[in-house]
Formats: structure tokens, sequence, C-alpha cells
């Protein structure tokens, strides 16, 4: 992916997440609202480097690594609209974006939950010796959890092909790191289970894209599980309920300085021309995903117990 490419799909990200926080407004969206912007830089540059093949497994923070993998913005704004025509049937809503077409696996409101999901995506490709890496993004607040430590330890044990990218934005919803872990350097944690570990800068996405490309390079080539630690900073409050009570504002703007975006464009020799026609074909994407998503049919009454019982006869067919 080139550099115009990177920006191209961080700029696809941040419109559509400031289309969400609009649609919210209005309650247009429903539920809880996690959006990624500030941190665009981090997945752009993970996604990049991975096969189609591959494995993501992500967050409820997830807009923007479900359409960086490939998943349509109609589809995505659909789901969160709980409409039909969405990824997860709009059972999901926007904490549980899903496909298994393109091999992404949530979307998982548990914080940590995903971690044990790649290890056994990973387990499940080795066993079966497919080519074949699992990403698996998450907040530096689950590396608090039990989960965290389990899944280090087996995939280090079994030699795992996947790769663990901790997306650090400082604050567990509103505690901040030093609050609620003794150890504050990350990549030590993952080390101690004799991982390779290091750090990015996860603003700059030239600097994520490459040691993104480096991790699973070694991790696709049988050198076992990474650890990835991205510093990164979201701008907006941990979801739409929240206050931001924890953080001043004089420290967003010092990082609203380091926007990933203006990193990235400072870099490039974009005309006007081209940064307008950028933008508007990303416009006329987003507009088009919202007027999808109107229009498209609620789930019928009729099948609210779909997935969640047996059909009769599927049952009647065991007991007999």
């Amino acid at each position: 992916m080139n550099e115009r490419e990177l920006l191209r799909q961080m700029l696809r990200v941040r419109r559509f997440e400031e289309r969400c926080v609009e649609l919210y407004t209005q309650t247009k969206i429903r539920g809880f609202l996690h959006v990624y912007i500030g941190e665009e830089a981090v997945a752009t540059g993970v996604m990049a480097a991975l096969n189609d093949d591959d494995a993501v497994v992500a967050t409820y923070r997830e807009h923007g690594h479900a359409l960086l993998r490939g998943m349509s913005a109609r589809c995505v704004m659909a789901e969160m609209y709980g409409k039909v025509t969405g990824c997860s049937r709009g059972r999901g809503g926007s904490m549980h974006l899903f496909s298994k077409d393109l091999k992404f696996y949530g979307g998982n409101a548990i914080v940590g939950g995903g971690l044990p999901t790649a290890v056994g995506l990973a387990l499940a490709d080795k066993l079966r010796k497919r080519d074949r890496v699992t990403v698996c993004f998450f907040g530096e607040g689950a590396m608090a959890e039990g989960e965290f430590h389990e899944s280090m330890n087996l995939a280090e044990l079994w030699k795992l092909p996947v790769l663990f990218v901790c997306e650090n934005n400082l604050y567990a919803m509103g505690t901040a790191l030093a609050r609620s872990e003794s150890e504050t350097n990350l990549p030590m944690k993952a080390a101690a289970y004799e991982m390779p570990a290091w750090s990015v800068d996860g603003m700059d996405v030239l600097a994520v894209a490459e040691t993104a490309r480096r991790a699973v390079d070694s991790v696709r080539s049988g050198g076992g599980p990474h650890f990835l630690e991205a510093r990164t900073y979201r701008f907006r409050a941990h979801s739409m309920f929240d206050p931001e009570r924890y953080r001043d504002k004089a420290e967003v703007e010092r990082w609203r300085e380091r926007d990933p975006i203006d990193l990235l464009l400072a870099k490039l020799a974009l005309s006007d021309e081209e940064r307008a026609s950028m933008e508007e074909e990303i416009r006329v994407e987003v507009e088009d995903a919202v007027d999808f998503a109107e229009n498209s049919p609620d789930e019928d009454v009729a099948d609210l117990m779909r997935f969640v019982y047996s059909p009769s006869s599927t049952v009647a067919g065991r007991l007999s």
C-alpha cells in the first residue's frame, strides 16, 4: 500500500466515524458507540501488512478495522442502524461487526475477550498447517486482565502464528495506565513470556506499516508470536456516554498536534485538487452508506428467535 493509499484509508475511517457521531446525536444510531478518531494510523498500518487469507480479531472500537479489512461502508453502517442488511444482520451493532468471508472475527464487547479467540484461531491454523497469521488488536486495559497472560503464555508455549497489537491510548475507559498497571512498559510484559516485543509510534502510519510488516513476516516464517505496542491517542471520549472528566483539554490538544492524517500529509506532495478529489470520493461513499442503511429493512418479527433456538425439526430429529 503506497503512501497516498494509506492517507486515503485513514481519511475514509475518519470521515466515516465523524458521520457516525453526527448520526448518533440524531438518534439514528443507538446503543454504545466507540469511535476510532485519532487512532487511525494503527489499524491502517497493520492491515497493510496482511494477506487476504490472514485473520483479524478486534475490539469494540472496530469500525475502522472492519472498513480497512474490506468490509463495505454500507455493511458497517447498516449494522450500526440495526438493519438486517448489516454484517451481523443488525443483531450485533457497533461493537460486534463480523465477517466470515473476510476472516474478520469481531468486534468483541468484552475487554480482552478477543485474546483467547485469536489464540484458538492461530492454534487451528498451526494444526492444519495453514499459511496464515492471526492479528489480535486490544487496548492496554486488556493487559490487566487474566486472559492476556493466559493467551501470551499459550501462544509462546505452542509457538503460534499470532501478532498481538496493543493499541495503547493511555486510558482504559477513564482509568490512566499508571493507575491500573504497576508496570507501564508494556512490551516488557510480553517479553516476560520470551516473546519478541517492541513499541512503535502509533501516530505515524509509515512507522506502523513498516514495523507491522517486519513482525508479520517473522510470524509467518515460523518465528512464533510477536507483540507490538502502538502508542496512540483517541481524540474523542471513550464512548458517547463519557463526560471525559479524567483528562484535561490541554492534553487532548497536545495530542491533536500529532494527528496521524496531518503528519502524513506533511510528508506528501499532495495538491489541493488531489486532496479535494479524495475527500469527495470518500464523502460520496459515506453518504451512500447512510442512504443504504436508512432504506434497509428491519428484521422481520417472525425471525427474531432465529439463531437463538434450534429449529423445532432439528430438535425433534435429535430426540427421535
